[in-house]
């Protein structure tokens, strides 16, 4: 570049790194605290449980090595996460390419030309013999260029760096829609797994039951052939085997339907998990003390409503970028290039050429265009206003209620241990019984049934309450991890 016009260009690019300082529209100034919600230090409904910070990867408490290895596997496999990370792929480049737009486009350009035309148009002598006129022959010239351009907008107003904000907002919306899909994967892994567990044992216990009330059919039918039973006895007892026998039938389609679910979600085929899970194991339960954090914290680790926010953020840096619309922009065009008739020419100083060119462009007078898109963008982010405040009222409400459902789980799996409790002291109570011949080997059976049946009913209690606790997990905005 010509010494000459160094300092030209050097002060023309600290006048524009001064003039960019300026940006036009609303600064965000954060999030609004809906509802007095991020000064609340408690949970209304957490009851006792500690408001100790809770950890994130919430189901090691459960102390199930299998549920860890599945949601693992999930968090390495999973579809849904995969589209996830690709999305967040999409918003770092478009990111990347918002960020590009501050700086200068350049390019190249190499070109050889040639034209035939008359020697005198292009300085040819005349033949000698002529008088008083000139010849035409013709003749060929080769032209050689090469060349640099560049076009820059000087963000005069802060459109494009407001464009940025909005292109950083989509990214961190992006990350946080990830970690989100964390949460509910590790949750929906954690629910079906629970949700297994508790089927095979409530099969265990369906067959123990089918067998006792066989026991019970076969001595009443033994008692009416000795005539100290009715046929209503029978039949009754024959219909209660009956009725259970056609109760257990769909377990068995649950079962297999659970065993899909955790392959799906783990990123395998249907059926590939059904030898490794085939072994009953029993329901894994919450631990003893459950750390629930308070709500500013939840409301700031929960991915959706981060996400919410980042979407408040890009509204608002979208106003700043309709705002500069309404000021004029300047684009400095420029190029500079060698140009020679001979190749061995093209890089001496004489054949050097440059052109710098500002470009000014305003328009003022649109009947009302860029008015109506501020007031568009206006109105998106009042949008994205309401939907934040929605989405933090609506994680309060799914965080109490959550805690209000684990801790009356907790209450029922209390009270129904006191019923298997009793059952099991009837039974021990007949056995002695029908050792002192005072109960009958029927009465044992009955006993036997209603002890099974308080099993039962304390297994769905108390899986009941291990998917509470999944759920109350997920409410709290835990599970997720930093992506890479």
């Amino acid at each position: 570049m010509n010494n000459a016009i160094r300092p030209r260009m050097a002060a023309l690019a600290i006048a524009t790194s001064l003039l960019t300082g300026c940006m036009v529209g609303p600064n965000y100034k954060g999030a609004p605290d809906v509802a007095g919600a991020a000064s609340q230090q408690a949970f209304h409904r957490a009851d006792a449980l500690s408001t100790a910070a809770p950890a994130a990867s919430w189901w090691k408490a459960l102390d199930d090595a299998q549920l860890d290895r599945l949601i693992d596997d999930a968090f390495g496999a999973s579809p849904d996460l995969q589209v996830a990370e690709a999305k967040l792929q999409q918003s770092r480049a478009s990111l990347k390419k918002s960020r590009a737009g501050l700086l200068p486009s350049t390019g190249s350009s190499a070109l050889y030309m040639q034209s035939k035309g008359l020697t005198t148009a292009l300085g040819g002598s005349q033949e000698s013999g002529s008088e008083g006129s000139s010849s035409s022959a013709s003749d060929t010239m080769s032209f050689y260029d090469v060349g640099f351009d560049a076009t820059w907008e000087i963000d005069l107003f802060g459109g494009q760096r407001r464009a940025v904000q909005g292109a950083r907002a989509r990214e961190a919306s992006a990350i946080a829609s990830l970690q989100d899909a964390h949460v509910s994967l590790a949750a929906e892994v954690a629910d079906a797994y629970v949700t297994l567990r508790e089927l095979q044992g409530r099969v265990e216990l369906a067959q123990q039951n089918i067998r006792v009330q066989s026991q019970m059919l076969a001595l009443e039918q033994a008692r009416r052939a000795g005539g100290t039973a009715t046929d209503l006895d029978v039949e009754r007892l024959g219909h209660q085997l009956e009725s259970t026998r056609a109760q257990a039938i769909p377990l068995q389609a649950q079962i297999a339907e659970q065993l899909d679910r955790l392959a799906i979600l783990t990123g395998r085929l249907p059926g590939q998990l059904d030898a490794a899970l085939a072994s009953t194991m029993a329901v894994p339960l919450p631990p003893v003390r459950v750390d629930v954090g308070d709500p500013a914290s939840m409301l700031r680790r929960r991915p959706d409503v981060r996400e919410a926010e980042q979407s408040l953020i890009e509204k608002n840096a979208l106003v700043g970028q309709r705002t500069a619309d309404l000021f004029p922009k300047v684009e400095l065009l420029g190029t500079v290039g060698y140009g020679a008739t001979e190749p061995g020419q093209l890089f001496k100083g004489d054949s050097l050429t440059y052109i710098a060119v500002p470009l000014l462009q305003w328009s003022p007078f649109d009947f009302g265009r860029t008015r109506a898109g501020i007031n568009e963008a206006k109105g998106e982010y009042a949008e994205a206003l309401a939907s934040y405040r929605k989405t933090v009222l609506g994680a309060l409400q799914d965080a109490e209620t959550s805690l209000a459902r684990f801790g009356h789980q907790r209450e029922s799996v209390v009270s129904l241990a006191g019923v298997l409790a009793s059952a099991e002291r009837t039974s021990t109570m007949t056995q002695l019984r029908a050792q002192g011949g005072t109960a009958t080997t029927l009465d044992q059976l009955d006993v036997e049934r209603q002890r099974v049946s308080a099993q039962s009913d304390l297994l769905q209690a108390k899986a009941q309450l291990t998917r509470d606790y999944i759920a109350l997990q997920k409410s709290l905005g835990l599970g997720w991890a930093e992506p890479g």
